[in-house]
């Protein structure tokens, strides 16, 4: 079977997973299954009662993720399960029996019967004031159905507040509306064919125990492999903006580069998206309310929103938005230069690691560098890699090969152990001045890359969030994107091969890469990285390779290997920025607390409800950036001044 390497961390879902029928799956398939994904699994080679107790509380995810259907006494076999009983769903597994999941699937189908008597007795109560969407994170299972009753009517009330500012007809349509896709939802967790229920469940067996491996392995039904797909491309038809479900709405918290929503100039970040076509949304699952908004390029989508006034208050806006193709994996960066002294600083904002027939991450960072320096007198570079979740793996060590000399930029090991070392093999070096890698929380994978490896040869100085995403896992993906379409009808998965090391020995895996010199931006205060998530793998280290020995290449070709690739200039351990640190920090520090705007924008991102970017009162001003280059230019200056102290020293 064929295997593509996938470095990505998808950080935020920009496509649905399409509803289908659940696959044609028997238990001795999902017992195949799970055998292959385990015999992948650079950790899990086979299921413990761990692993069963994780699979328990994924079921519960998948089938009720909101906390809004089951009461915690009915559940608590699951949710506490014995070691008996472990053993025994364990045992069962080996014999292709899944009872133990068909039986907590019954008693969900048993809840839904319960939310429909709760609903009615809805109509019937009072809403409660002043709910927030804040209120219901971290909820934990209601303990009673009076407990559960109340949560269903606060949710209520959070998603009525914006379903008032609809016209009347909408309004009094939207108790049908909520009911009517929550029936929907409902009848698709309980097909009224028998064997489709059954199959229904083993997909969810399929998911929950994959998901149980670590944070990053996962099955797809085929309809979920096709949008995976999606996202593996990073190409799709929509508007090209990235929402957060607040129940109350869709709010916008980013507008993608080059996409219909930021070229229409119509919407704004913080807008909240309640209606699509004048079809409410609220009580929608954000799946359904996307695949409304995506649709056939050219076709124009009409989008009802929310917008907060200066004054506190609300107001109701219609805005038409023509839907284009949305290219997330971008072929290109963004380029510009800022004046200092009798030249400039380079800043380079590379938005994937990419290649395809026409371009590569690496050259066309390679070209836009050039360019400049045909232009103007480059003092600095300022390599920008916020929210870049990562690429081709080949990319990132060729992108790393811009500022380096030959030698090891990462080294992967496998679920086999044996470690394979990928080097910089050419000479192609485009810049090898004073360098600052700018990082932030949503930088992952093939960016922690590139920044820790530069980081580690004391090439670049890294700045920016106090830490990247942390993400040094590497995963297959069973379809690969030459056969996109061709889905097996069984379902595809991915599943967390190995972990990366850059040439310190080092692997970002939880930790991310630290900043030399923190400037805090947009998410520092998020709880965004893979430690946040379920089950993460635990990072590890192996022996450092700034000596590079080739021990990983078949010694009948090592000394001929050697003659070519240590020909030229082998990459160092450089201390060039050492003595400036200290103060370059100690300045940072000092700006950020006198500047008032970024003092009001660090207490604007304290407040753990804005998760988006710099609100409408910073205008469209970078604050992270402008102060990465406010550094940059420190460097250049105390460079400059000890080069002429050592000049006259001479």
């Amino acid at each position: 079977m064929l295997y593509r390497f996938l470095l990505t961390a998808v950080l935020c879902v920009l496509a649905s997973f399409a509803q289908a029928k659940p696959p044609v799956l028997s238990p001795k398939d999902t017992k195949t299954k799970i055998d292959e994904i385990l015999k992948a699994h650079v950790s899990h080679q086979r299921l413990s009662t761990d692993t069963i107790r994780r699979s328990f509380q994924n079921y519960l995810d998948e089938i009720d993720p909101g906390k809004t259907y089951l009461v915690e006494s009915e559940i608590t076999d699951w949710i506490n399960p014995t070691e008996e009983s472990l053993e025994r769903t364990l045992s069962s597994i080996h014999a292709e029996d899944f009872t133990t999941y068909e039986q907590l699937h019954e008693i969900f189908l048993l809840s839904i019967e319960r939310r429909s008597r709760l609903e009615t007795k809805l109509l019937e109560l009072e809403l409660p004031k002043n709910v927030k969407p804040s209120d219901f994170k971290d909820l934990t299972w209601a303990k009673t159905e009076e407990e559960l009753l109340d949560r269903l009517l606060r949710i209520k009330a959070l998603q009525l507040s914006s379903a008032e500012k609809l016209n009347q007809e909408t309004k009094d349509q939207f108790q049908q509306r909520l009911t009517k896709r929550r029936l929907n939802k409902e009848d698709e967790q309980n097909p009224s064919n028998p064997q489709e229920r059954k199959q229904l469940v083993l997909s969810n067996v399929l998911k929950s125990v994959s998901s149980s491996l670590d944070s990053q392995t996962a099955y797809f039904t085929p309809a979920e492999a096709n949008q995976f797909m999606i996202q593996v491309q990073q190409r799709l038809f929509g508007i090209g903006a990235q929402l957060r479900d607040d129940l109350d709405g869709l709010s916008i918290v980013k507008l993608l580069d080059g996409g219909p929503a930021i070229l229409n100039g119509k919407i704004k970040l913080n807008d909240k998206i309640i209606a699509v076509d004048n079809e409410p949304i609220l009580g929608m699952d954000i799946s359904e309310a996307v695949e409304l908004i995506r649709g056939q390029q050219g076709t124009s989508v009409n989008l009802t929103i929310l917008r907060k006034c200066t004054d506190n208050q609300e107001e109701k806006l219609n805005i038409d938005i023509v839907r284009g193709e949305v290219v997330l994996k971008e072929s290109r960066i963004e380029s510009s230069s800022v004046p200092f002294g009798d030249g400039v600083i380079g800043i380079f904002h590379l938005f994937s690691f990419y290649q395809d027939n026409k371009s590569s991450s690496a050259s066309d960072i390679a070209q836009a560098i050039n360019q400049l320096k045909a232009q103007k007198n480059i003092k600095g570079v300022i390599l920008d890699l916020r929210n870049n979740a990562g690429g081709l793996l080949d990319q990132a060590v060729a992108v790393t090969g811009l500022f380096i000399d030959k030698g090891v930029v990462v080294s992967i090991k496998d679920n086999t152990g044996q470690v394979r070392h990928l080097r910089n093999i050419e000479n192609r070096k485009v810049w090898d001045g004073p360098l600052f890698v700018l990082t932030n929380r949503a930088s992952a994978s093939a960016s922690e890359i590139v920044a820790q490896t530069l980081q580690d040869y004391g090439r670049a100085i890294v700045i920016g969030d106090d830490q990247t995403f942390g993400k040094g896992t590497f995963q297959t993906f069973t379809l690969e994107s030459s056969h996109f379409g061709k889905v097996n009808p069984k379902g595809e998965y991915k599943v967390t091969r190995g972990r990366y090391y850059t040439v310190s020995g080092k692997s970002p895996q939880l930790t991310g890469v630290k900043a030399d010199i923190k400037v805090p931006g947009i998410f520092s205060y998020i709880d965004l990285g893979e430690k946040f998530s379920k089950y993460p793998l635990e990072p590890d280290t192996i022996e450092a390779t700034f000596e590079d020995n080739l021990l990983d290449v078949p010694s009948v070709h090592r000394r001929h290997i050697a003659s070519i690739y240590k020909k030229s200039t082998m990459q160092t351990i450089s201390s060039t920025y050492s003595p400036y640190l200290q103060i370059l920090t100690e300045n940072s520090k000092k700006r950020i607390e006198l500047s008032k705007n970024y003092q009001v924008f660090l207490k604007e991102i304290e407040k753990k409800d804005n998760f988006g970017e710099e609100s409408e009162q910073f205008g469209n001003d970078d604050l992270q950036l402008d102060e990465t280059v406010n550094v940059m230019k420190d460097l250049i200056y105390l460079m400059e001044k000890n080069s002429t102290i050592d000049q006259s020293a001479a």
